[in-house]
Order: C-alpha cells, then sequence, then structure tokens
C-alpha cells in the first residue's frame, strides 16, 4: 500500500486542529482506504492548548505524529521543515485553519495517481476579507511578473508533493526558503486543481502585517534580480535627467542672465527627490544582503524541543 503524509503546520490552532484532524481522518479512512497515512502536526511552541489537544490526540491515535519546536521560528521556516520530514510517497500540506478544505485531498490524490510529480491547489476565489484577496491577487500578478521562474498565482502551499519531488527539495540547503517558488524551481510534472476558499473555521489569523511583508519580500528577493536592475536603469536615468537639468539652468543663465532667477526651491525639491530614490534603492540593496547574511550562517531550519510517535 502507499502511504501518504498529511502535514499540517500549525501555531496557537486549538480551536481548529482536532475538528482538522476529524475530518481528514474521516477522508482517509472512507474515501482513500487503499493507503496507508500518516497526519504530521508540526507545533511552532504554541503558547496556547493546541499542543496539549494534539497530545491527547496522538495517545489514542498512533498515525498522529507531532514535532514540537524549541520556540517560534516562523511559519516558513516552521512549513519547510515539516514538508521535509513526511516519511509518505506522497505529502500532502494543508494549514490548521480548515481554509484547505479536507476533500480536497481526494482530488490531489487523484492527480497524483494519474502520473503528476506535484499537484498544486489554486484558490479561483475565497470566503476572506475582499480587500485581503484582491491585494494578494495583485502581489502574486507582480511576483509573476517580476520572477524568472514561473510562479503559480492564488497558491498557497496547499497541495501534494511525490517523494521524488520532497527528495530534491531535500537537496536546497536554504535557512529561509520560500516554498512556493521551490515547487516551481524543481519542476517536474505539475497540475493545478482550482478549488473556493472557506473562511478559517474558528479563531483569527495569527499572520501579522509584518510577517506578510516578509513573506512577500521573501518571494521577490528568492526569484528575481530584477529590483537590482530597476536600481541601476533608476540610478542612471536620475543622473541623466539632474545632468541635463543643470545643463538647461547652464545655458538658461549664460544667456538670460538678469531674468533667469533660480531659487532655491527647485533645488531643494531635486535633491529631496533624488535622495528618496537612493533611500528607496539602498533599502532593496540591504534586503538583499540581509538575505545573502542569512544563507552565510547557514542554520538549520528549526530546533526541535519534542517528537512524537516517531518510534
Amino acid at each position: 500500500m502507499k502511504k501518504i503524509t498529511i502535514l499540517t503546520p500549525c501555531f496557537n490552532e486549538e480551536g481548529n486542529v482536532k475538528k482538522l484532524y476529524e475530518e481528514v481522518k474521516k477522508v482517509m479512512n472512507v474515501s482513500l482506504v487503499n493507503y496507508e497515512y500518516n497526519h504530521l502536526f508540526v507545533d511552532n511552541c504554541s503558547t496556547d492548548n493546541t499542543l496539549a489537544i494534539l497530545k491527547k490526540i496522538a495517545s489514542i491515535d498512533k498515525n498522529v505524529k507531532i514535532i514540537v519546536n524549541s520556540r517560534n521560528f516562523g511559519p516558513t521556516r516552521n512549513f519547510h521543515n515539516g514538508i521535509i520530514q513526511g516519511d509518505g510517497d506522497a505529502v500532502i500540506s494543508m494549514f490548521a485553519d480548515l481554509q484547505d478544505p479536507p476533500e480536497m485531498i481526494i482530488k490531489l490524490v487523484k492527480k497524483w495517481e494519474e502520473g503528476f510529480d506535484s499537484v498544486l491547489a489554486i484558490k479561483s476565489n475565497s470566503d476572506e476579507n475582499k480587500i485581503m484577496f484582491k491585494v494578494r491577487k495583485l502581489y502574486y500578478n507582480l511576483l509573476s511578473y517580476l520572477s524568472e521562474i514561473n510562479i503559480y498565482k492564488n497558491f498557497t502551499g496547499f497541495g501534494l508533493y511525490s517523494r521524488k519531488v520532497l527528495n530534491e527539495i531535500k537537496k536546497i540547503n536554504d535557512p529561509n526558503p520560500f516554498f512556493r517558488g521551490i515547487v516551481s524551481e524543481v519542476g517536474y510534472n505539475i497540475a493545478t486543481i482550482e478549488y473556493h476558499q472557506p473562511r478559517r473555521y474558528k479563531n483569527i489569523s495569527k499572520s501579522t502585517f509584518y510577517h506578510l511583508y516578509d513573506l512577500g519580500i521573501l518571494g521577490i528577493l528568492s526569484n528575481s534580480k530584477i529590483p537590482l536592475r530597476i536600481a541601476v536603469f533608476v540610478g542612471a536615468l536620475s543622473s541623466l535627467f539632474s545632468f541635463l537639468i543643470g545643463l538647461g539652468y547652464l545655458f538658461a543663465k549664460l544667456f538670460f542672465w538678469n531674468q533667469i532667477n533660480l531659487g532655491i526651491a527647485p533645488i531643494i525639491i531635486l535633491v529631496s527627490f533624488m535622495f528618496s530614490v537612493l533611500l528607496l534603492f539602498l533599502g532593496i540593496i540591504g534586503e538583499y544582503i540581509g538575505a545573502i547574511y542569512t544563507q552565510s550562517l547557514n542554520r538549520p531550519l528549526v530546533h526541535e524541543k519534542e517528537r512524537i510517535n516517531f518510534d
């Protein structure tokens, strides 16, 4: 029998993990009885009762495995560590908030059996906040435009990944990985399935503005050098523009000495504009340097505090 690992990264999801466990178990035990499975929860050092609930479930169901981090390493690193720990012939990743519908597992497995190595679940629409959905869509369009590889729009990481793909992912030594880009980087046969994303089952999202910004910047830095090249082009054009303005003022002053009064205002405006452009692109360069620095440290994705049911 083929074996499937269901991966669920979680942080403070006490209201959702039991419901998700029950829904996944129902799907596997009713519709996919010809497969072995385990459900791997990777807990990012939750501060509520999430871990206690998971341990209670794991004590009565040996199909449930738990990895507990020593501290909160952020959603990106926690997710990636979980995806490479799955021991099944395929790993299906789905988040704890039930926005990734468990019934989609059947469709993912069916596509896998048709010969696809990765099956990506793509949000066609969502019950989340309409403004946030539009903002995310704009970001995916921007990322797709900037990236040097094919980035799948409205793909959150929910999907199925075969052992072949997972073995290649393990070879990528990146302490701060952008998984959505890595899937495209690895390649092989990729299928997509559209789905309607429901609202979170319980609680509120743990993603802060900083986490969303960090993930957004990571996606661009990991897959594109275009921002650096834009900095070069804008710098060159700004220099040329400034030179032409200066030359124009010089000739105007020479030919209309008594009529032309430069004044201080245009100089201040021009200098302020140039400094703004300079600081913007210094920030972009700083982000790239920060990413290089993080990689040079070569630290592990996470430090694990405990493992449960890994006999």
